[in-house]
């Protein structure tokens, strides 16, 4: 015995696939119980008519939100390496804030480097490398107008850079300026003879934050052992460039900024990284929240192509009811913006109908009552 297309019909595609993989070795009593226990499971799982999803989403969530601590979690060992958590991290990924406070990633490698080959040597050489980090000193000479650059040769050779490559990234940044090498250093002078000494010092500042190699925004890197395989654990993020690495298990390689995983990766990429994200923070409290309610805030922040948080200039702005944005912040601007061009309110839904002191059209109040009288004679 099987599923039958009557059945399948009856379950999402993706469970009726996984159920006929689960049944294909089990004798045709037990298949028959399973096929029975997992439609009533589903039919039980539906949401009845005129539930109002929303109002429980916000309840689910909103009230283990309470019980949240606002910490920020460091990784012991390394500095600059916080991941921000709790409340604050709920809040900055529901609000769909653009700019992540402790933007993080967490880097899959393909075998054998996943199980620990040159592990440390592949993190350093992602970890974005500046001048500043192969400098010991910059030397300003005041009577020649010159910039010495002692660099730490342990570094360099760690990072398997070479002096021609330091060489023409500097020259690529530094235009009219002459480079020689002095030994182990590199002295850097002006060409044109209006030097002074305060254009030497800002080409000593420009140079220390120039780019050398690596992958530019990441910061920090950590490789860290998780059951049998290594990950690395970047702070700062970059996907693109990361998962052009070659060793990189594009698959599985994830980062918490959700507007980057939109860009790179499209929208449905992104409404799964909300999901996933919130769903940690809520998992990583101790607390317990339905993941059919974080599915649905996700859903609405992502329903028109591109991400909006939940304030007045996201989802809010964008409701059809001129009463449902009125209430929820800046009330006169909206009434007054609605009138000038006659809008009109159908009150379909549930705070304009409890603005307006009338029934809301969830549960017992979608039905209506039509009563045919009899016309009595007189």
């Amino acid at each position: 015995m099987s599923l039958t297309k009557e059945q399948a019909e009856k379950l999402p595609a993706k469970i009726a696939d996984e159920l006929r993989e689960s049944i294909k070795d089990l004798s045709e009593t037990k298949t028959k119980k399973v096929i029975e226990a997992t439609l009533n499971e589903y039919e039980s799982a539906k949401i009845d008519p005129g539930e109002s999803v929303g109002l429980v989403a916000a309840e689910s969530i909103g009230e283990p939100g309470t019980q949240m601590t606002l910490n920020t979690f460091h990784f012991a060992g390394v500095s600059e390496m916080n991941v921000t958590m709790g409340l604050p991290r709920i809040i900055e990924i529901l609000d769909a804030r653009s700019t992540v406070s402790t933007p993080m990633m967490e880097i899959y490698l393909k075998k054998p480097y996943s199980q620990g080959k040159d592990i440390k040597k592949i993190a350093q050489t992602i970890k974005e490398t500046k001048v500043a980090d192969i400098v010991n000193e910059f030397i300003i000479n005041i009577a020649e107008l010159s910039l010495e650059l002692v660099f730490n040769q342990e570094k360099i050779s760690l990072l398997e850079l070479s002096p021609a490559t330091i060489g023409k990234a500097i020259e690529k940044a530094l235009k009219g300026y002459t480079l020689k090498r002095s030994g182990e250093n590199l002295i850097i002078r002006a060409k044109g003879k209006d030097e002074n000494l305060n254009s030497v010092y800002l080409v000593k500042e420009k140079l220390r934050e120039l780019h050398i190699s690596g992958i530019k925004g990441i910061t920090q890197v950590l490789p860290v052992k998780r059951e049998e395989e290594f990950v690395i654990i970047t702070a700062g993020s970059n996907l693109k460039d990361v998962m052009a690495i070659d060793i990189v298990d594009v698959s599985r390689t994830i980062t918490n900024d959700i507007f980057e995983v939109a860009q790179v990766l499209g929208i449905e990429a992104a409404r799964q990284a909300i999901v996933n994200e919130v769903y940690k923070v809520i998992e990583s409290q101790g607390l317990n929240v339905d993941i059919r309610h974080i599915m649905l805030v996700a859903d609405t922040m992502c329903v028109n192509g591109d991400i909006r948080g939940i304030s007045r200039y996201g989802v809010v702005s964008d409701k059809s009811s001129v009463l449902a944005r009125a209430s929820f912040e800046t009330p006169i601007k909206h009434i007054i913006e609605a009138s000038m061009v006659g809008e009109v309110d159908n009150l379909d839904s549930v705070v304009e109908n409890v603005m307006i002191n009338q029934p809301v059209p969830v549960g017992t109040g979608m039905p209506k009552l039509v009563v045919k009288e009899n016309k009595q004679e007189k």
